[in-house]
């Protein structure tokens, strides 16, 4: 008989910086992985932090994000990811996105999966 496993808790919502990035390592079906966290009023868009260029993380100093007019800069190659979405709207991977990582906000926690 399978058991749901219960939803892993990231953070606090109200821990995070309103319309700023983070990064957490956490453990996922692949092993384990940076990803990046970002906050919108009560919603939280997260995304592995590899940029599909080549390969590198996003951060520019371990958990730092550049944010510019919406975007989010890779800090390795420049190209700009749309906070909404993932994907690049600029750069060398212009067309490719982020690689979504499922999130939830229940009760001011977020929560890895859908």
């Amino acid at each position: 008989m399978e058991t749901a496993t219960p939803p892993r808790r990231l953070c606090r919502l109200h821990d995070m910086p309103e319309g700023e990035a983070m990064a957490l390592d956490v453990v996922l079906p692949d092993g384990e992985e940076s990803i990046i966290l970002l906050r919108r009023g009560e919603h939280v868009n997260a995304w592995l932090n590899i940029c599909p260029h080549a390969g590198r993380r996003l951060d520019w100093a371990p958990g730092k994000f550049l944010l510019s007019k919406g975007m989010l800069v890779c800090a390795a190659h420049g190209a700009c990811f749309g906070v909404d979405t993932g994907e690049c709207v600029s750069g060398p991977c212009k067309g490719e996105s982020l690689r979504v990582v499922p999130v939830r906000v229940e009760q001011g926690e977020v929560l890895l999966g859908a």
